[in-house]
Parts: C-alpha cells; sequence; structure tokens
C-alpha cells in the first residue's frame, strides 16, 4: 500500500470537511423536520439520527445537544428567509417586497411555520433555550424593516400618517398574526396578498394598484 504524502493531506482534509459539512447538513434538514412535525419539546435527537441513517451519539459527535441543534436549525432557516427577503436591497420597496415572497414562500412549509410560531410563544419564557435567539431576531427584524421603510419614506413614498418604526412593528405583528389565522384555517387567509394589501394601503407605488390608487386620489382632488 502506497504511503500518504504531505501533498495529500491537504487533499484529504478537505474532503473530510467537505464530508463533515454535509453531514451537518443532512441532521439540520431532518431536524427541521421533526421539530416542525412534532415540535421542539417532543422532537427526538434519536428519531433525527434514525432520518440521518446514524446513531444518536454520532449526531452528538456534530451537535453538542438538543438545544444547541435547535439553535443550529434556527439559524439555517433564516439564513434562507435571508435570501428569499434579499434584505441586502437597497431599495426599501424591494426588501418590502421580499417580505410579500416570504410570506408566500412559507405557505408552502404549514409544519415550519406552526414551528415558528410555537417556540416564539414557548421563548417568552427566560429559561427557553430559544429565549434569547428570539429576542436577538425579533429586534434584527425591527431594525431592518425600519431601515427599508426609512428609505421608503426618504423616497416621499410612505404615508404621512405612520413613522417607518411604527410601519415596521406593525408589518411583524401582521406577519405573526396572519400566520397563527393561516395554521387555524388556511382557507380563509392568504398571508402574502393581505401583507401586500397592507403595503398598498402605506407605500406610493408598492404595485400598480396601489400607484393607480394614488393617482386617481390625486386627480379627484384636483
Amino acid at each position: 500500500m502506497t504511503k500518504a504524502t504531505a501533498a495529500d493531506q491537504p487533499r484529504r482534509r478537505r474532503g473530510e470537511y467537505a464530508k463533515s459539512e454535509a453531514t451537518r447538513a443532512a441532521i439540520l434538514d431532518a431536524a427541521l423536520g421533526v421539530f416542525a412535525e412534532s415540535g421542539y419539546r417532543a422532537g427526538s435527537l434519536r428519531e433525527i439520527a434514525q432520518r440521518v441513517g446514524m446513531s444518536e451519539a454520532g449526531l452528538l459527535h456534530h451537535f453538542k445537544s438538543k438545544s444547541e441543534l435547535l439553535m443550529a436549525v434556527l439559524d439555517r432557516r433564516d439564513e434562507h428567509a435571508f435570501e428569499i427577503t434579499r434584505f441586502n436591497e437597497v431599495d426599501g420597496i424591494e426588501r418590502l417586497r421580499g417580505l410579500v415572497h416570504l410570506a408566500s414562500y412559507n405557505a408552502s412549509e404549514p409544519g415550519v411555520v406552526e414551528l415558528y410560531c410555537t417556540l416564539s410563544a414557548e421563548a417568552t419564557s427566560p429559561a427557553h433555550p430559544a429565549h434569547d435567539y428570539f429576542l436577538r431576531r425579533y429586534e434584527w427584524t425591527r431594525r431592518e424593516v425600519t431601515s427599508s421603510f426609512e428609505a421608503v419614506a426618504a423616497d416621499g413614498r410612505l404615508s404621512a400618517a405612520i413613522t417607518p418604526r411604527a410601519a415596521a412593528i406593525a408589518t411583524i405583528s401582521l406577519m405573526d398574526g396572519l400566520q397563527v389565522q393561516w395554521l387555524l384555517d388556511r382557507s380563509v387567509v392568504d398571508m402574502a396578498e393581505e401583507l401586500a394589501r397592507y403595503f398598498r394601503s402605506i407605500v406610493l407605488g408598492f404595485d400598480l394598484e396601489s400607484l393607480e390608487a394614488a393617482l386617481d386620489e390625486k386627480v379627484v382632488a384636483e
């Protein structure tokens, strides 16, 4: 058997790293599925490990505890949501449209929506493992959505009846409330459409419908 040379070692390490990352990704996907189906408290590490085809001890080699795994799942989901919302967009209108896209996407993952609703309610207790996560998440979301509305206001397109921060708080409250109503009865609420309707009511030119309404009002006023 040929002895490995020094030049082989970096390649081997890169291969092992890629394999480890792929395993972690598979665990996170399985954990998201289990937590979405059974909830965080009832979802077991054993079931997650079985879905990935490994032992519970093998899973704990990658994530030291159930709470650590939960945090990694939430962070991974947030990264995906960030890609959908395109919050790196400079244009405030595009950021708000990204939130509507996110609401539409969430409708395709009811289990994930239910998990977030349940966890956010449970995490109001300081003892919950996700308490600090949700504190940081709401703080970040308020800041980013406020920034989006500030950009809209700077362009003269935000209703004078509301401030950027108030609009941000109302948006987050609306999104959370719509999710609960939608989970209870999906035939009554279209989360994306209701969110877009709200944006049309306070943002000039959010879409053609709101722009036409604003022009109609202007003609009537004249």
